[in-house]
């Protein structure tokens, strides 16, 4: 007997309308979503190996690189983080992680079920490492591979990265770069800074779905995978000789297999995801046209007016404001205010979503994003006017209306 059906389960999906002004996802341009309701194209078809190419090229614009294997996995960030872990590193490599927030101990915990032998620097939450401590760590790790965050958005720091890629290659490591939650809203010239493998995601700043992650390694990065190069029975060519190296571990995130797949031989692989990939084009198509540098410029702008308002507000930002993310927010949660209710409130009264943090900060602080699509005025000026009405009513004192006022400033001065 078949389990009793909710009701509910048989209705439209019909969801509230939400601002998402949490620390990501975050409302996707409708332009993406239109792009998304594209005629569904096979895998192999000449249209939908355009588009493959097309993709290819824009993401090489948008990371501003040469690299050759710049492309798309099929899966949320974490899925490419893990995709270049498991292809790059073999069991018994050192890997050293910088961490300084909860996506740095991700990055610990992938390498560590690749085999790796990890090793682990921590910065405070709220702080970030200078490059030269990360240097005197290679120095005594001798790492294969080096993984860091270029912005974490648990503790809304961002790293700077200018120097690291140099140090990496001094020291014959490769730099592998989480962008997840800066691409597109922080500079990030790939080949300018000698970063090795950068991986992304749609759902931040690039004002897209969460679903599938960008991502670019060099042409060195890319000769290490294919030492490893097996490629699965029913579909071996003629002559085919394995790699010398050890098989990928992975099928589904076999870095070599997904480089023939994107390339000329267009060697099958698994069944594109063809709403995703139409995505990910509109994505940095549209991200392109409005230049790398005007949107930089809106996503500090918004920065900005979000920092004015809380201050104005009396209420303390979380953090090292010099190296604060341009998307992100942190602000510690006032003395006697239930942030849990506050949260409640924002979303159940003004459908707009803010976010809390994890580990030590879970609970002490929000995050409030405005990044991608929700780097706007309108929605700036919305989230400061119901969070001032939310905490009114939590009985925090303030001067009403200074928040609001202070964003509108910090626009106007523009």
């Amino acid at each position: 007997m078949s389990p009793a059906l909710p009701p509910e389960a048989l209705t439209d999906i019909h969801p509230l309308p939400r601002l998402l002004m949490g620390p990501g996802p975050i409302n996707a341009d409708p332009r993406v979503l239109r792009a998304m309701s594209a005629q569904l194209l096979g895998q192999f078809d000449p249209q939908f190996r355009a588009y493959m190419r097309e993709t290819q090229a824009l993401y090489r614009a948008v990371f501003e690189t040469a690299n050759t294997q710049t492309l798309c996995i099929d899966g949320t960030a974490r899925s490419a983080i893990e995709t270049v872990m498991v292809s790059v590193v073999e069991p018994g490599d050192r890997v050293l992680v910088a961490s300084f927030g909860r996506f740095g101990q991700l990055k610990a915990e992938i390498a560590r079920r690749c085999g790796a032998d990890v090793r682990v620097i921590e910065a405070e939450w709220g702080t970030v490492f200078d490059p030269a401590h990360i240097e005197r760590e290679i120095r005594a790790f001798s790492p294969r591979l080096v993984a860091c965050c270029q912005g974490d958005t648990s503790t809304t720091m961002l790293q700077p990265l200018a120097d690291l890629g140099r140090i990496c290659r001094a020291h014959g490591a490769v730099l592998q770069v989480d962008a997840t939650a800066s691409l597109c809203g922080t500079p990030l010239p790939v080949d300018a800074w000698q970063i090795d493998v950068v991986t992304g995601a749609l759902q931040k700043c690039l004002a897209g779905p969460s679903g599938i992650a960008p991502i670019t390694f060099s042409d060195s990065v890319a000769s290490t995978i294919q030492r490893r190069r097996h490629i699965e029975e029913g579909l071996r060519p003629a002559g085919y000789r394995a790699g010398e190296g050890r098989i990928i571990a992975s099928n589904y995130f076999d870095l070599a297999m997904i480089m023939d797949y994107w390339g000329e031989q267009a060697l099958n692989h698994h069944t594109e995801a063809t709403t995703m990939l139409y995505a990910a084009r509109e994505c940095a198509r549209i991200f392109l046209l409005e230049g790398h540098e005007a949107v930089y410029a809106r996503h500090a702008l918004a920065s900005r007016a979000v920092v004015a308002a809380l201050q104005a507000m009396g209420l303390r930002v979380f953090g090292d404001l010099a190296n604060k993310m341009p998307n992100v927010t942190g602000v510690w949660i006032p003395d006697g205010v239930s942030g849990d209710r506050v949260r409640t409130a924002m979303l159940d009264e003004f459908g707009i979503e803010i976010g809390t943090s994890f580990g030590p900060l879970h609970g002490r602080i929000w995050r409030i994003g405005a990044m991608g699509y929700n780097a706007r005025r309108d929605a700036v000026l919305t989230t400061i006017a119901a969070l001032e009405a939310v905490l009114a009513g939590e009985g925090y004192r303030f001067a009403r209306g200074a928040g609001v006022d202070a964003a509108r400033e910090v626009y106007r001065a523009q």
